[in-house]
């Protein structure tokens, strides 16, 4: 009766996360220069840090 708790939420929303950047990391492989772009700004639309994670992935150069 009481539903998901908040911790449940926020647990779902990070493993939700995690695989649309699995996603994003594979594709990243092949995209040309204009589909980098597209995908360094889905990354900094998804998540609060994302500075870093574009660093990981070799994107810090491609800022809006």
């Amino acid at each position: 009766m009481g539903g998901i708790s908040e911790r449940g939420k926020e647990i779902k929303r990070r493993r939700h996360r995690r695989k649309k950047l699995n996603v994003l990391a594979r594709k990243l492989k092949k995209a040309t220069t204009s589909e980098r772009t597209v995908i360094s700004d889905k990354i900094r639309s998804m998540t609060t840090g994302a500075e870093v994670i574009l660093n990981n992935f070799g994107l810090a150069e491609t800022k809006r």
